[in-house]
């Protein structure tokens, strides 16, 4: 399994590749959006849209990244990250997330990167926290629909962010509407 991911190429998220990522969407796992949200990823931050492919083609993963907030809140932000069932564990979810956390550092010269987890994702939490984030705030009834939840509101400061302000957790659980971004 570990051929699959030595020959991985990073690139940017092409119109083409809306037709070709069925087998990382369908997965119960990954939050899909509509064709519109994609294409304004593609078109306001090309750069942070990012997907894993293997050497035959097929799609492995992708990162839907973004840079938004104001003066010390300028970050990076994950608004998606998922990899396709077939090739989880071989470190490309870190991958995908260290090329971003590296754009943020050296293109947008961000405080930090932020990302929006289920609250009941333990996996996807520790996961995170292997990477260097922690727990910031609580957002209460951010995940809305059929099976609403709260999010947990995930953190890594960056070099700019020098006394790690950024992290520094919030002492109460907030909700959506107070969110700045």
């Amino acid at each position: 399994e570990k051929n699959l991911f030595t020959m991985t190429t990073l690139r940017q998220f092409c119109i083409d590749d809306l037709f070709k990522f069925n087998n990382i969407n369908l997965d119960v796992l990954t939050e899909t959006y509509n064709m519109t949200f994609y294409m304004s990823y593609m078109s306001r931050w090309p750069e942070a849209f990012t997907v894993a492919e293997s050497a035959d083609g097929q799609l492995m993963g992708y990162m839907l990244g973004k840079a938004e907030g104001e003066d010390k809140l300028w970050h990076g932000h994950v608004s998606a990250i998922t990899v396709a069932p077939l090739y989880r564990r071989l470190g490309l979810a870190r991958t995908l997330m260290d090329d971003l956390e590296d754009m943020c550092k050296d293109q947008y010269n961000a405080y930090f990167v932020d990302l929006f987890v289920r609250a009941s994702n333990s996996l996807a939490i520790q996961m995170y926290q292997k990477f260097g984030y922690s727990v910031y705030r609580r957002v209460l009834g951010y995940y809305s629909g059929n099976d609403p939840e709260d999010a947990f509101d995930m953190r890594k400061a960056l070099p700019r962010d020098v006394n790690k302000e950024s992290v520094i957790p919030l002492d109460r659980p907030i909700r959506p509407e107070e969110l700045e971004w």
